[in-house]
């Protein structure tokens, strides 16, 4: 699939002469099974397109066709058969955002166009193909408007300029959490797909950030103005040059927009060429275990397999969704085990979930193959009836790569977010939505201030009590900022256990060893199973403040300076 392809009718910087019949040979050549022809702010491109091949076949029809018509008719009708064009527009957004509405190829452009009206392009530059339009509206209304009229919205290349990611803009906030969370929004186009670094967009928005809670799927387009990359200047790529792969039932829109609304993220990834069977799940485990997903290599329920699977995804559902994998580790070096039997697997899964987990969660499985083995993917959703429980009274919660049963205070935290979002469903819509006033109409922005924030991962310790001898800790999650009370050395789980030895172990934070850049500090770093944690500490208004356990993707700004960080 190759997305975001623009054409000759609305670009004064293409090379000269690329036809539409150029195009799809093109596409074909590489193996391209669909392909979305899009222009700024008009339809020009694609209506271009179908008048000529409507025009050769009306004189088809009336046998009027000379054979150069004829064979160049031919042509298009077996490039058709082979390439799916998706007809669709770029939109400029006010902040100058671009966003693709990308539809089926049974949609008319008199509707395409309708739509780029109800966006307050200007009906003149519509006839004339002209994309010269402004930013006419805002992001939001135009996620809405392409997905109520059928089609995808996918924010265009993300994380680059002009993309709602925002990278390099000073400010973010509730604006960037709108724009990439929004629920008419199904696709981020992003750069830096086939990225390996801890720090791509996709990673961004996998959900385990607790601000941005909806797992995102992540693809990536040619945004091709040419046949060919550009010699010159590489960054100027031809058709087909960067494409996304995506496991489809079937080779149409209809399966890829159920695939955008589905939770199947393993399903998309960069196409690296050399023709070999997808394997995703070799994909997720090269990832490992994380926030929203895991691996099991048994389900058998004795020696409680089973349960822990059920257990996992009760906690993945009360906390930000995700995927498990069975029949495998989550060890990428490891030889697939499989699951002997899937189907059955399947409907044991199926019935365990049903009896033991309410209220009712509706998860969906499918059997996928690595390295030959057979393995079943089960998709969990971000529940919205929270919190989920097992026999009734054992909530559990997903806490980074570990799942754990859910203390008080966490539990009312899970009750108060279901509340929130059951509220944010009845009043519509879920995420910040701008209203219908057109382009004046925007999301309010959060003014940043001067304080460096937190780490955005680990643990803090706002506050001990001693009570009967014992120690009782008030633990933060630098997550999401929730915090639990009441928290000992014997109750306490892995990085909570870890943050009350070190406090224990040394309550006057004496800090002798620290290594200090201005306010902030790094008090210890140590590295196991290649995941690298830091002990950092901060100087602010209220005393010092120490960060316990915290990865790599917790380290942002001026912290990465302090660690000696060279990821962007």
């Amino acid at each position: 699939m190759d997305l975001h392809l623009h054409t000759p009718a609305s670009n004064d910087y293409l090379e000269p002469d690329i036809t539409y019949l150029d195009i799809l040979r093109q596409a074909h050549a590489r193996s391209i099974d669909l392909i979305a022809i899009t222009d700024h702010n008009t339809v020009a491109g694609y209506r271009s397109m179908r008048q000529e091949i409507d025009e050769l076949e009306l004189l088809e029809r009336r046998d009027r066709l000379r054979e150069a018509e004829k064979q160049r008719l031919r042509e298009y009708r077996h490039l058709l058969d082979e390439v799916i064009v998706l007809p669709g527009f770029e939109f400029t957004a006010t902040f100058g955002f671009h966003v693709l509405g990308v539809f089926s190829p049974d949609t008319s452009i008199r509707s395409l166009e309708h739509v780029l009206l109800d966006l307050n392009i200007p009906e003149d530059q519509l006839d004339s193909g002209q994309a010269a339009a402004g930013a006419t509206d805002d992001v939001l209304t135009a996620y809405r408007l392409i997905d109520q009229a059928g089609g995808l919205a996918v924010a265009a290349h993300a994380n680059s300029a002009n993309g709602v990611a925002m990278r390099g803009f000073r400010f973010g906030g509730q604006t960037k959490i709108a724009y990439t969370q929004d629920r008419h929004l199904h696709a981020l186009e992003v750069t830096d797909l086939d990225s390996r670094s801890r720090r791509t967009t996709a990673r961004f928005f996998n959900g385990s950030k607790p601000e941005y809670p909806r797992r995102m799927h992540c693809i990536q387009g040619s945004d091709a103005h040419r046949l060919n990359r550009d010699p010159k200047n590489p960054k100027n790529l031809g058709v087909g040059e960067r494409v996304t792969e995506v496991l489809l039932e079937e080779r149409s829109f209809e399966a890829l927009r159920e695939l955008f609304l589905s939770t199947a993220f393993p399903c998309v990834r960069p196409y690296r060429g050399g023709g070999m069977e997808v394997d995703f799940v070799q994909t997720a485990r090269e990832e490992g275990p994380n926030i929203v997903q895991d691996f099991h290599e048994r389900l058998a329920q004795r020696g409680g397999h089973l349960y822990a699977i059920i257990c996992d995804v009760c906690a993945i559902a009360n906390t930000n969704g995700g995927t498990l994998y069975i029949g495998v580790s989550g060890t990428a070096t490891d030889k697939p085990v499989g699951v002997a039997n899937p189907s059955k697997a399947i409907e044991t899964l199926q019935a365990g979930i049903s009896r033991h987990i309410t209220p009712a969660l509706t998860c969906s499985m499918d059997i996928v193959t690595t390295n030959g083995k057979k393995i079943v993917r089960i998709s969990i959703p971000r529940g919205d009836d929270p919190p989920y429980a097992i026999d009734d009274n054992k909530i559990y919660v997903r806490d980074e790569a570990d799942t754990s049963r859910a203390v008080r205070d966490e539990i009312v935290q899970i009750v108060q977010r279901g509340i929130l979002e059951s509220e944010r469903g009845k009043a519509q819509p879920l995420h910040p939505q701008a209203s219908d006033t057109g382009k004046n109409a925007e999301v309010k922005e959060i003014v940043p201030t001067t304080t460096i924030a937190p780490p955005r991962t680990g643990v803090e310790i706002v506050a001990t009590q001693e009570r009967d001898g014992t120690l009782y800790h008030t633990m933060r999650d630098l997550r999401n900022s929730n915090q639990v009370k009441n928290v000992t050395r014997t109750s306490s789980r892995r990085l909570w256990h870890y943050a009350i030895l070190e406090r224990e172990e040394d309550p006057d934070l004496k800090l002798e060893q620290t290594n200090w850049d201005g306010d902030l500090g790094l008090i210890k770093k140590t590295t196991r199973s290649g995941v690298t944690r830091y002990d950092l500490c901060q100087k602010s208004p209220d005393g010092l403040r120490v960060y316990y356990g915290v990865n790599d993707d917790g380290i942002h700004g001026q912290w990465k300076k302090l660690v000696g960080s060279d990821d962007e």
